[in-house]
């Protein structure tokens, strides 16, 4: 097998990347296309090499230059040099002036650009390596990526579209029965076009690049297999990603560290169980880590009286590294409803921070008490109603706090809130939101049954500032009180490139301003993507608690931007508690929805028979486009009619969470391909098991990661009731190429 395959690792979610030594671009450059007449673009005045193998020449260009040794007037190379740009700009005009340099001291740098285009792409490259070679005075390493730019992503370090993670491949190997199945992912900052080829110890499998799918069956395979996937575009791999050892299974395990289980003042007993996670790189290496949340077993909902263990959230790398343990204290209680973790790259420097709710006696991940650590403010029924609240963020690498303000709204008066024993004073959700329509905001919340506040927060440089806050309470706004979910939802839903909250009945714009509310009332269940191609925009589907006394709509499908009714059911007048959305019927256009009452409705507001029994969440499993249904432990297939099983993890040991929600940790396109991953805890509680589907698929997208109104979803998934993730357009039977999204990486 060629050198730039093998040379290198990086530890990244269990996988192995791998890439050569930057030898044909200099330090602090990006590599853009070689000297084929191919043209390098960027943005503004920046210096440009030419060269290879350490040896360069220099100019100076604005935006673009054909990279041609004709542009470059001392070129000495022939063919086959790289054009790289700078990855500064400068204030100087475009020009060729150019001097040559060689090079072979010591160099270490990190370069990236992220590109994409709707319609054409030139010769590009992108590259992550570490390397390191032993001789008398030289070292180096260097990570670096490039793409063309076009004016559907960003592009020469521009900060264009929104930002999304640097991700890797994500590539996995399993073992099967018909050989060793592989997928990986395609980036939306890879360029039109771009294709891969597999290797399997040091032989090329594929005759020529694999252009139609992300995922490919090697019948010859075996658990002993070494596997690469290299990208190739216009001819010339890129620096390929190994998925490591091929895995035995069709999940691979992660070992956990549970907390030590105690005994509560009133004498109770707990112990603890891996309950709800978050996915984001919490290191920067390009893959995806696990935040997890552990729940003492007297956990409790904010309705029941009662003390709790503390809540513990822990950071993991794939392979069972634990990074850091946060100890919430005595002073957050256990439930549900109490703690909304968001872990999300705030700040852009390429690693997530973990954002949540923290009291007096909170330990972060290095040791250091947030506050008080003696003080109790537990109360007899064991509510904590009194006291400091913070909002805290904290390092994703380390756990250590790195900001802290006091949590907004504060409690006030407890009764205010509808209830004198806490119940509605401590409900709280949260979500990650591109209010800007460019950086990540964090939006926490306080109540939904009665008065709602959200304020939203930013994260830069180190400081929490609160960008703006919507209080029901507030003039203007008392048709906003009582219309919140168990959950929320983050959606673009007026295309304005910014993002609006969701917030059960009710949406509020990017502006903190209440943008619609449908008087419709409380919720436990919301759904929001382009449901139904046909009609422009996108919509949100939703249960309702007391359906008659709010014109009957039980379960509904609105237009997401205005609340109108597109469709609904009645719900016999009960309350319908859970209710969910998917194209599972490819005889009807679009996606089709059922609640916990009535029949199956089709986008277009039609009953068309019996529902599935199961109704709590989705996932994109087989190799259609349909979607399938993911309940307790298992997958199933709706056939017009009836279901089959895909997929029965318990029979693994999985174990779902939060009673008859029947959630797993997390499900969403976490690994491979565009088809989504489920994360179950074990049922003896000391592990995880990650499930991947091993169903070859004709059909290619991005990953769903970089649409950002997916992985958004991604994070708050785990906020109160969670719900599966959606994306920003239409995927299934019948749908369109999804238009690439507009997109930077920091």
């Amino acid at each position: 097998m060629k050198l730039k395959h093998l040379v290198g690792a990086v530890a990244a979610f269990g996988l192995s990347a791998a890439a050569h030594a930057a030898t044909d671009y200099p330090s602090g450059y990006t590599k853009c296309v070689q000297n084929t007449g191919a043209t390098c673009t960027f943005s503004g005045t920046r210096s440009v090499a030419l060269g290879k193998s350490g040896s360069f020449v220099y100019g100076t260009f604005t935006n673009s230059v054909v990279c041609s040794g004709s542009n470059f007037p001392s070129n000495s190379f022939s063919s086959s040099a790289w054009c790289s740009y700078s990855n500064s700009t400068s204030s100087g005009s475009s020009s060729s002036s150019s001097s040559s340099s060689s090079s072979s001291s010591s160099s270490s740098s990190t370069s990236s650009s992220s590109s994409s285009s709707s319609s054409s792409s030139s010769s590009s490259s992108s590259s992550t390596s570490s390397s390191s070679s032993s001789s008398s005075s030289s070292s180096s390493s260097s990570t670096s990526s490039s793409s063309s730019s076009s004016s559907s992503s960003s592009s020469g370090g521009s900060t264009n579209g929104k930002q999304v993670e640097r991700l890797n491949r994500g590539a996995v190997a399993v073992q099967t029965s018909g050989g060793v199945f592989l997928s990986w992912r395609m980036l939306a900052t890879d360029p039109d076009g771009i294709g891969f080829n597999i290797y399997r110890n040091n032989s090329k499998l594929n005759s020529s690049p694999i252009t139609t799918a992300t995922s490919y069956l090697d019948s010859g395979g075996s658990s002993s297999s070494s596997y690469w996937v290299v990208p190739v575009v216009n001819g010339t791999e890129w620096t390929g990603e190994s998925p490591g050892s091929v895995w035995s299974n069709q999940y691979k395990t992660v070992n956990l560290s549970r907390p030590s289980g105690g005994t509560s003042p009133d004498g109770v007993a707990y112990t603890y169980s891996p309950n709800d996670i978050s996915v984001a790189d919490l290191d920067g290496d390009g893959a995806l880590d696990i935040v997890l949340k552990w729940d003492p077993s007297n956990a409790k909902d904010n309705s029941q009286s009662g003390y709790t263990g503390n809540v513990f959230v822990d950071g993991y790398k794939i392979d069972g590294t634990r990074l850091w343990r946060i100890d919430l204290g005595r002073n957050i209680r256990a439930g549900a409803h109490y703690t909304q973790f968001l872990a999300y790259d705030f700040d852009g420097d390429g690693k997530a921070e973990v954002m949540m709710k923290t009291a007096d006696g909170t330990k972060d991940g290095t040791g250091a008490i947030i506050g008080s650590s003696s003080a109790d403010y537990r109360n007899s029924s064991g509510y904590v109603l009194s006291g400091p609240e913070y909002l805290t963020v904290f390092n994703g690498q380390t756990g250590k706090a790195m900001a802290s303000t006091d949590y907004l709204p504060g409690r006030g008066t407890v009764s205010s809130w509808g209830d004198s024993y806490g119940n509605r004073v401590d409900r709280f959700l949260a979500g990650v939101a591109y209010l800007d329509g460019k950086r990540p905001s964090a939006v926490f919340t306080r109540g939904y049954y009665t008065r709602a506040v959200l304020v939203a927060w930013d994260y830069r440089n180190g400081s929490l500032s609160r960008r703006w806050t919507f209080d029901s309470n507030s003039s203007g706004n008392s048709a906003y009180a009582g219309q919140g979910a168990h959950s929320l939802s983050i959606a673009d839903v007026d295309n304005d490139g910014k993002d609006e909250i969701i917030f059960g009945a009710a949406a509020i714009d990017d502006n903190g301003s209440g943008l619609y509310s449908t008087g419709r009332g409380h919720g436990d269940a919301l759904h929001v993507s382009d449901f139904n191609p046909a009609r422009s925009g996108l919509e949100a589907v939703m249960p309702h608690e007391s359906p008659s006394a709010y014109g009957s709509h039980g379960i509904e499908m609105r237009d997401a931007r205005t609340g109108s009714i597109i469709a609904s059911m009645s719900g016999e007048g009960v309350d319908v508690g859970r209710g969910v959305v998917g194209d599972i019927d490819s005889r009807y256009a679009g996606a089709e929805f059922w609640g916990s009452k009535g029949t199956l409705m089709s986008a277009a507001g039609v009953s068309i028979g019996s529902k599935p029994s199961q109704i709590n969440f989705m996932a994109w499993w087989d190799g259609d486009l349909m979607r399938e249904i993911l309940d307790g432990t298992s997958i199933y297939k709706w056939n017009q009619g009836s279901s089959s099983t895909l997929l029965s993890a318990g029979n693994n040991g999985a174990a779902s969470n939060n009673g008859t929600k029947s959630n797993p940790g997390i499900s969403g396109d976490i690994l491979g391909d565009w088809r989504e991953e489920v994360i179950w805890r074990h049922s003896d509680n000391d592990k995880l098991l990650i499930f991947t589907t091993t169903i070859p698929t004709s059909y290619r997208f991005f990953t769903l990661l970089h649409d950002p109104q997916y992985r958004v979803a991604l994070s708050w998934q785990n906020v109160g009731y969670n719900q599966p993730p959606h994306p920003s357009f239409y995927l299934g039977t019948g749908m369109s190429q999804p238009v690439r999204p507009n997109v930077y990486t920091p």
